[in-house]
């Protein structure tokens, strides 16, 4: 449910920018530090909107990633813990049998 909320959210905000692009069709002077050139807004508002969401997509990747790893570590340390457990109650038991055998000689 809440990747479908998601979805339409991004779906409703990619028409609005479209809608505003469309609408700002003039051209006009963009700077790039070293050069300016003249261009429709169209093209200037479509390319923000683009290159902003690929770096929101990409940090957004990094923390899946990221995330992931993490679960993977804890993931196999859970493991680990549930080995040991089940070591330590194999010990446990053995100990109560050999008290029990001791008890039982005397």
């Amino acid at each position: 449910m809440k990747s479908q909320i998601y979805i339409i959210s991004a779906l409703v905000f990619a028409l609005i920018i479209a809608v505003f692009a469309v609408i700002n069709v003039a051209p006009v002077e963009v700077n790039y530090l070293f050069v300016t050139t003249e261009s429709p807004l169209i093209l200037v508002i479509l390319s923000s909107a683009l290159f902003g969401s690929l770096m929101t997509g990409g940090f957004s990747i990094y923390q899946f990633i990221k995330l992931r790893k993490k679960m993977r570590a804890l993931e196999t340390e859970n493991q680990n813990l549930r080995m040991n457990k089940v070591y330590h109650a194999d010990a446990e038991v053995e100990e109560i049998t050999e008290v029990e055998l001791i008890d039982e000689q005397k």
